[in-house]
């Protein structure tokens, strides 16, 4: 995919996610009024996670509590219950209530809203930290996800290895226009078409643009 044919493939993908579910941060950005902690704690339930039962297990940890003041005085198995069966759930957890505790008495129970600052928080990598200064406060970051990383390489757009890198390759590339909304857009894509093992180039209206890097089957 060249540079100057981007804008053409975002296009195609916005209109043809509209089909398809919202992922769950989403959801949680939207009915939370977009409440950096929600979008943080939902982030982090969310790794390794199918977006339905990260949804449930957001939905009855927030019935609890859904501040640092509050969540920090529920007991860790009562954290546990609520969250099961998400992965890692036992450790997620305990992240939970550090990333509370820290954030009472570090930053006065508000979530910070700098990528440095986020991954010093208990179980918060670069794509939790990036998502929340987007989709929480709305400044510029790319959220670079499993999908985002295999379907910039799959295109042909960036060459990378890991996310890490994918992140500074579309930093150095990706206009500027899109960070926010990049993950937002390829998330359910790559959920539902561009899928890791034989995706569904035969659906998909990208062909023209599409490099097909490291496709070996197809439907």
């Amino acid at each position: 995919m060249r540079q100057d044919e981007i804008h053409a493939a975002i296009r195609i993908v916005k209109r043809e996610i509209r089909q398809w579910q919202e992922p769950v941060v989403g959801v949680v950005a939207r009915e939370s009024a977009r409440d950096p902690f929600r979008i943080l704690i939902s982030c982090l339930l969310s790794l390794r996670t199918k977006d339905k039962t990260t949804a449930e297990a957001s939905a009855r940890l927030f019935a609890l509590a859904h501040e640092p003041a509050s969540m920090v005085t529920l007991p860790l198995k009562t954290i546990v219950s609520a969250i099961y069966p998400v992965g890692f759930y036992r450790t997620k957890a305990k992240s939970i209530h550090a990333i509370c505790r820290r954030l009472l008495d570090v930053y006065g129970g508000t979530v910070p809203d700098s990528i440095e600052e986020l991954v010093t928080l208990s179980g918060v990598g670069r794509k939790t930290a990036n998502l929340v200064v987007t989709v929480g406060y709305g400044k510029p970051g790319i959220c670079v996800d499993i999908h985002v990383h295999r379907i910039s390489n799959r295109w042909g757009y960036i060459k990378t290895k890991t996310p890490e890198q994918s992140e500074e390759a579309l930093r150095r590339k990706l206009p500027k226009q899109y960070w926010i909304t990049f993950n937002d857009l390829l998330v359910p894509y790559g959920q539902n078409l561009c899928q890791p093992v034989s995706p569904w180039c035969s659906k998909c209206k990208l062909t023209e643009y599409c490099d097909r890097v490291g496709v070996k089957t197809s439907r």
